[in-house]
């Protein structure tokens, strides 16, 4: 069966042309090229306007085509498969224009969506130099004038800053400080005019060398009244709830990292020769690429479950975007350092074994665990929430249809109600909260010889785990001054017992449909994965991985995008 977010990424990716080939706009070659001279992929980013993709940025109730994120997640899974730096810096205008898509008037959503379809670039001014991801800090300030704002002060390190038109601003608003003092304000350079402002120099970085991450100084500049996104006051409460769709699509940076980076391991395992034969062919070798498989494999049902939670499950983000967002650049980030080691020096060199695209794609992706959020802040996002997660776990406390509908991939998504995004969820997370029902369900279907018996085991070490997980979350007392580490290991581990439930329940509920893989292969390998990460000391079952190196390098052959699900015609070249 046919999934129509992949579908529509294979038809965008075809449009692009073949990436080895270097006459291409968006080959490889030039991507390293550009990489090399620390330039903008301008001309690239111009394509990827003449395709469509900036529509794809705007909902459709404001005049573009993101009707799921499910399409937005595989177009840039897409585009980050062949370049970081690309998809980083083009898919910028997404974030800088979230908050509008959050709390603006139908008259600035409309007014925006059109711009950005038209080819404007937009940024989001949140950080500035001395308080990094401390927003309460900030100190750029928006002095309320007769006619509007006059704006004074900083951001720096944001993406696009000198490149984009419009910027989403976060701003202080009233001098007596605390939550209620930030405001979002949509700044138009054009309207301010150059004596307003004036851009930072670009700061140079170890990856995404080309990008445009710089900053942008104001100077007594005035913004009309209409610039303001919601009431003033509400700044920090839209930039949050922004970031919880934001941080659910950064898995699609992290996904395209994955895919080029398991090729790119298949492409060196089948060529390099050792004692008479390739890599491919050696144990060690082969576990290598098995497990890197399953890494993906896991990170792709997180992605998943939380592109489809953001439509169905919209009021416990603030749970699903920090565990994805921990957990699928952290695991990927281990997978690409696990498939260098495979790849031995190539892995470092410029220039050499496929343009020294290993070494690229390595420093590139250090800066997604880094954006809209680092671990240490997704993590203390649950760990806020330890206590409503605990009592629902244990109460067994799901949204029954909103859960069936986001682990369903066949069932169509509505349009985003931005008015049940909250800063804090009340019902804690559903798809957690069912992995007791769904191992009591595997463990059914194995004592009817469905499934191995070794496969249902597995799951109920999984429960074991998670039980006693949420008995220790539930004893954590919060503290308003100190977190202590124990607690980030809880959280941790929290998001690892997320990824299990994804896992599982994505096979439980699309297997019969054919979506989803119907083979337990995948599903024993990453639920081992997720098991030997939750209880170290045990021996893990590496027979596992094994199992899933046949079909990765059969859809290496033909071309395909190795994936969970089951469209072969789905997948492009990586």
């Amino acid at each position: 069966m046919t999934y129509p977010p992949y579908a529509l990424a294979a038809g965008f990716d075809r449009r692009l042309g073949d990436p080895d080939d270097p006459g291409v706009t968006f080959s490889y070659a030039r991507c390293a090229r550009l990489d090399e001279h620390e330039e903008f992929p301008a001309e690239i980013c111009r394509e990827l306007d003449a395709l469509g993709l900036p529509g794809y940025y705007v909902p459709e109730e404001h005049g573009g085509s993101l009707r799921s994120y499910e399409d937005v997640l595989q177009l840039m899974r897409a585009v980050a498969r062949r370049d970081l730096t690309v998809a980083i810096g083009h898919g910028k205008t997404y974030l800088g224009a979230v908050c509008v898509w959050v709390a603006g008037t139908e008259e600035q959503a409309a007014r925006l969506g059109r711009d950005i379809v038209s080819g404007a670039v937009v940024s989001w001014g949140l950080t500035e130099r001395e308080h990094g991801s401390d927003l309460l800090a900030s100190e750029v300030t928006a002095t309320r004038e007769a006619d509007g704002y006059r704006v004074d002060g900083e951001k720096w390190l944001i993406n696009n800053a000198t490149r984009g038109r419009i910027i989403s601003l976060l701003a202080n608003t009233d001098p007596d400080g605390g939550p209620r003092a930030l405001s979002v304000l949509l700044v138009d350079k054009e309207e301010i005019g150059e004596g307003g402002y004036r851009c930072l120099p670009a700061a140079r970085t170890h990856g995404i060398r080309g990008a445009d991450i710089s900053g942008i100084a104001f100077t007594g500049a005035k913004v009309p009244a209409g610039a303001l996104v919601g009431a003033e006051g509400t700044g920090l409460e839209t930039v949050l709830k922004s970031l919880q769709i934001t941080r659910t699509l950064c898995s699609a940076l992290s996904l395209g990292a994955a895919d080029h980076a398991l090729r790119l391991g298949v492409d060196f395992a089948l060529e390099h020769r050792l004692y008479g034969r390739t890599l491919a062919e050696l144990p060690q070798a082969r576990r290598t690429l098995g497990e890197s498989c399953a890494d993906l494999f896991v990170a792709e049902a997180v992605a998943l479950v939380a592109s489809r939670s953001l439509h169905h499950l919209t009021g416990e983000l603030s749970v699903v975007s920090a565990a994805a967002k921990y957990l699928v650049p952290s695991g990927v980030e281990v997978m690409i350092g696990r498939l260098g080691q495979l790849l031995g020096a190539r892995a470092f060199l410029t220039g050499t074994f496929r343009d020294g695209r290993f070494q690229k794609l390595e420093r590139d992706h250090r800066i997604v665990g880094i954006f809209d959020g680092n671990s240490l802040v997704n993590l203390n996002m649950l760990i806020n929430q330890f206590g409503t997660l605990a009592r629902a776990y244990r109460a067994g406390r799901t949204d029954r249809d909103g859960l069936s509908a986001a682990l369903r991939l066949t069932e169509d998504t509505p349009a985003l109600d931005r008015d049940r995004l909250a800063l804090l969820s009340r019902n804690g997370c559903s798809v957690v909260q069912s992995l007791p029902a769904a191992v009591d369900e595997l463990r059914e279907l194995a004592a009817a010889g469905e499934v191995p018996a070794a496969l249902a085991e597995r799951a109920t070490l999984l429960r074991e785990v998670a039980d006693e997980l949420h008995e220790r979350m539930a004893a954590h007392r919060p503290s308003s001054r100190d977190v202590p580490a124990h607690a980030f290991e809880l959280a941790q581990r929290y998001t690892l017992v997320f990824a299990a439930a994804c896992c599982l329940q994505l096979w439980l509920r699309n297997r019969a449909d054919g979506t989803v893989r119907k083979d337990t292969d995948w599903l024993d390998a990453c639920l081992s994965r997720l098991l030997h990460q939750l209880r170290p000391g045990d021996r893990e079952d590496h027979e596992v991985y094994d199992h899933l190196v046949p079909g990765l390098l059969e859809r290496h052959r033909d071309g395909a995008l190795h994936s969970l699900l089951t469209d072969r015609t789905s997948g492009a070249r990586t």
